[in-house]
């Protein structure tokens, strides 16, 4: 799982495919009374590499601040971390070979279908924040985006913050204006 996970961090650092966003919010929640956050002990303990947590968590604090949203010992929300991974299987068949028109007409020949088999692994990392007195998720954005092992750590880092970006994209309180 260890090694899925840090794969999974990869995933945003491939410039190949694009993420796919979505989120979900507790529409009765008045965003702007959420000055102050912290993160909870599983957010930091995240099942993958310190380099790529660091990573994920220095683009979250970079978006909270856009926000005017800092850090604190007694905040009032929680950011809470959540990575999924999943194998997937893509199919591809090619025929070859086949007949060809001759003095009668058209004559058949022979033909072969070859299949061709690559795993990938999409992996999804959910950003919760939670309201601290209530304990329930107010907000929630997912990434997803199919790991590229192959990704310097420039990429990574690059792409670490252009997810973390998209996925609050629709957080309810927009980025200050400087």
């Amino acid at each position: 799982m260890k090694k899925i996970s840090f794969l999974f961090i990869v995933a945003l650092a491939s410039a190949c495919s694009s993420i796919k966003v979505s989120y979900d919010y507790d529409k009765t929640t008045d965003f702007s009374k959420y000055k102050t956050y912290a993160y909870t002990a599983d957010a930091l303990a995240l099942r993958v590499d310190d380099l790529n947590r660091n990573r994920i968590i220095a683009a979250i604090d970079a978006q909270m601040a856009s926000r005017g949203i800092t850090k604190s010992d007694n905040p009032d929300g929680l950011i809470d971390l959540i990575l999924t991974t999943k194998e997937q299987t893509q199919a591809t068949a090619y025929n070859t070979g086949g007949g060809y028109y001759g003095r009668y007409g058209y004559a058949g020949g022979f033909g072969t279908t070859q299949i061709n088999y690559s795993t990938y692994i999409d992996g999804t990392l959910f950003i919760n924040l939670i309201d601290k007195s209530s304990e329930k998720i107010v907000w929630q954005g997912r990434g997803t985006k199919t790991i590229d092992p192959d990704a310097s750590p420039k990429k990574r880092e690059s792409n670490i913050n252009y997810a973390v970006k998209s996925i609050f994209y629709n957080y309810p309180v927009k980025p200050i204006k400087k």
